[in-house]
């Protein structure tokens, strides 16, 4: 009877553990952690990277894809940090993803994060191989830039151009529940 009880205990225990959420998987180590008056930003390759893209929570989560060198990408970025504050209360998060080169981020992106006062976070995706990881972010991008998917557990889109801040609110709102 004792063996039986043990058996029902575990297959029990074994169910009620393959029911519960999952917790996150643990953020990833940066490369390297770029710092400069006031403003830091980590540097991942894309196989660290990979975790921003793919996180399943109740979360929507906009990444765009951005460097400072282009014009387009810099003209919507405003919309994004207006995008995080309109959505402040909600579970949005955007994450902007320098696309810049490393020799870059200490003379053009940080003075850029600082003087456009940019509240959202900004990561640096420093890994030289873009022919292998463009296609990984999404089958059907070309590598040019702006580009921005927005994802949560239950939806994900891709798009390879740049919005107006009323088409990224629409967008969003395609993703609410």
């Amino acid at each position: 009877m004792k063996l039986h009880n043990i058996a029902t205990s575990i297959i029990i225990a074994f169910i009620l553990l393959s029911c519960s959420q999952r917790p996150e998987a643990v953020l990833p180590k940066p490369l390297k952690v770029y710092h400069k008056e006031g403003v830091s930003v980590k540097a991942y390759n894309f196989e660290q990277f990979e975790y921003f893209l793919t996180r399943k929570n109740d979360t929507t989560y906009v990444v765009n894809f951005w460097a400072t060198w282009c014009i387009p990408c810099v003209e919507e970025l405003p919309y994004f940090e207006r995008l995080s504050q309109a959505h402040k209360d909600d579970k949005v998060k955007v994450l902007l993803v320098s696309l810049d080169m490393p020799k870059m981020v200490e003379t053009k992106l940080l003075p850029f994060i600082k003087e456009k006062n940019m509240k959202n976070e900004v990561v640096l995706l420093r890994d030289p191989d873009a022919n292998t990881w463009i296609s990984r972010v999404d089958k059907t991008w070309s590598g040019a830039i702006p580009a921005t998917i927005i994802y949560n557990s239950d939806k994900r889109k891709f798009y390879e151009k740049s919005f107006t801040y009323e088409e990224l609110t629409k967008e969003i709102n395609k993703f609410k529940p």
